[in-house]
């Protein structure tokens, strides 16, 4: 899949924007701060419906407009598809083939998208959110009901909070209300961990391998998921269900004395593992690009192998943060194979066939210019 057009209106600093790309790769070169990462930001929006750089969608939208619109056309399995998005301050709307979505999860996953951006170095030594967003992100592109679920468990679990805040205020007898909230939330809790049981297991079929020849054959990683109850890869739903519902009996007291649900998917983790060592905690920052730039080509096979197609890469301001060896090893990975947008400051010091064949984008104050290399 690839996308051959991308339209802007109003969307950051982009008053009015046709780009056609090329099928391959694209360079997008300008300083900073003037309008790179937001082409990535554009793309982005289109796959996943909102931004990886900000949870407050009226900065997406130029000051004083109304509304933001990004379109694209992409081809998929030599069938044009049109993608339409408009932020506005009264919410988003989604269209596919002019056809407006009832719901933004029935449209997320018509565009495939991974992106490996300068904070993604640190999703291994990173906070636990950012690789739960990892999965989630990742998972929700190939499985629709898997965001269903996940937003369902992410309700319930906001009024299961404030019920227990309630409780730890007034006391009171709400707590029938509770054990109701809980059996809701454990439902959708044991789709969301097992879902994520069975993605993991083909992360690892090819994060494994990768690793192994960006470290030259010297490292194995292994990846574990860290469970805030205690069940195993191998249980099903009902098995996970059981397990929850066991331990909410036993923890009941003590969340309704701190106010909050102290268990649940939303509370999990990713261990990564190098030759037998936690790479977070042992492994050398060298160790922890390599894992994180596995997990990023891992994506891209991931995806290739559930939806018959290879997502859409952006690279954005990422290849001057790796050494040859492993900016190499990424580009040799995708060459031929996989649309890829890389935003930089300079090309200066990327010595790569990949980038020699490439359509290059200058980018000053909000204006597009097309070059040849």
């Amino acid at each position: 899949m690839h996308i051959e057009q991308l339209v802007l209106k109003n969307f950051r600093n982009y008053d009015a924007l046709t780009l056609t790309f090329d099928d391959r790769v694209n360079v997008i070169i300008g300083e900073n701060a003037q309008g790179k990462t937001n082409l990535m930001e554009a793309i982005y929006c289109l796959a996943f419906t909102k931004s990886h750089r900000t949870t407050k969608e009226k900065e997406l939208i130029q000051w004083d407009k109304e509304y933001a619109k990004i379109e694209g056309r992409v081809k998929k399995k030599n069938q044009a598809l049109p993608l339409e998005m408009i932020i506005s301050t009264k919410g988003k709307k989604a269209k596919l083939n002019h056809l407006e979505q009832r719901r933004l999860s029935d449209f997320i996953g018509a565009l495939n998208v991974v992106m490996f951006a300068p904070e993604d170095l640190t999703l291994v030594k990173g906070p636990p959110q950012a690789r739960r967003r990892f999965i989630d992100m990742e998972l929700g592109q190939i499985q629709a009901t898997y965001i269903y679920h996940l937003a369902q468990y992410q309700k319930i679990l906001k009024q299961r909070n404030s019920l227990l805040k309630q409780l730890q205020r007034q006391g009171g007898n709400q707590v029938t209300m509770l054990e109701v909230l809980t059996e809701q939330l454990i439902q959708h809790a044991a789709i969301t961990l097992a879902k994520r049981f069975s993605f993991l297991k083909l992360l690892r079929k090819w994060a494994a391998p990768l690793h192994h020849q960006i470290s030259q054959e010297l490292e194995e990683l292994e990846i574990k998921y860290d469970a805030s109850v205690d069940v195993s890869e191998q249980d099903g739903e009902e098995e996970i269900e059981t397990a929850f519902r066991h331990k909410f009996e036993e923890i009941q007291e003590k969340e309704i004395e701190r106010g909050t649900s102290l268990i649940g998917p939303h509370r999990d983790d990713l261990t990564f593992y190098v030759n037998g060592m936690d790479v977070q905690t042992y492994g050398s920052q060298g160790q922890q690009r390599t894992t994180a730039l596995s997990l990023k080509l891992a994506e891209i096979e991931l995806i290739h192998h559930e939806v018959g197609e290879y997502p859409i890469l952006l690279l954005d301001d990422v290849l001057s943060e790796l050494d040859d060896f492993r900016q190499s090893h990424l580009l040799n990975t995708i060459q031929g194979k996989v649309q890829t947008f890389v935003s930089t400051t300079s090309v200066d010091g990327i010595h790569h066939e990949t980038l020699k064949e490439a359509e290059l984008f200058r980018v000053t104050n909000g204006t597009v210019s097309v070059e040849k290399h």
